[in-house]
C-alpha cells in the first residue's frame, strides 16, 4: 500500500486478547476479557466478548495472546483479522496418545494378576 493510501483510511480498531479455539483453516476465535462495575452492587464483574478473526498464516495456537484489527466482512461471523502474535501460549504442543501407550504406563488388574508378576521372586 502506499503512504498516502493508508493516511487517508480510518483507524481501524486494535483490541487484545487470547485465541480459545482454532475454529478451522485460518480461522480462530479470540476472547477479550474485561471487567464492569455492576449496575446496581457495585461489584467488579468478569466478562468476556468472543470475536472470530483471520489467521493468514496459521501462526496463532490456542492459548496465544493476539492483537486482533478490525476488517471488512471476511466470511460470516469474521469480522476482525490477525496484526500480531504478542505472547505464545506455554506448553502448547500436544501429542496423540495412543491406547498402547495408556497400557504400558497404567497397572491394571490384569497386568497385576498376570503369572509373570504373581511368581515370587528368590
Amino acid at each position: 500500500m502506499s503512504s498516502s493510501l493508508s493516511a487517508a483510511r480510518n483507524p481501524r480498531k486494535l483490541l487484545l486478547g487470547f485465541v480459545t479455539s482454532r475454529s478451522g483453516d485460518k480461522s480462530v476465535k479470540v476472547t477479550i476479557p474485561y471487567k464492569t462495575p455492576h449496575p446496581l452492587y457495585h461489584k467488579v464483574i468478569n466478562r468476556k466478548t468472543v470475536m472470530h478473526a483471520h489467521d493468514e498464516k496459521n501462526e496463532a495456537k490456542v492459548g496465544d495472546k493476539v492483537e486482533i484489527m478490525e476488517t471488512r466482512p471476511l466470511s460470516r461471523l469474521k469480522r476482525w483479522r490477525i496484526v500480531r502474535v504478542t505472547e505464545r501460549a506455554v506448553g502448547a504442543t500436544h501429542e496423540a496418545v495412543s491406547e498402547a501407550d495408556v497400557a504400558a504406563k497404567v497397572p491394571t488388574k490384569t497386568t497385576l494378576a498376570s503369572p509373570a508378576a504373581a511368581a515370587p521372586q528368590s
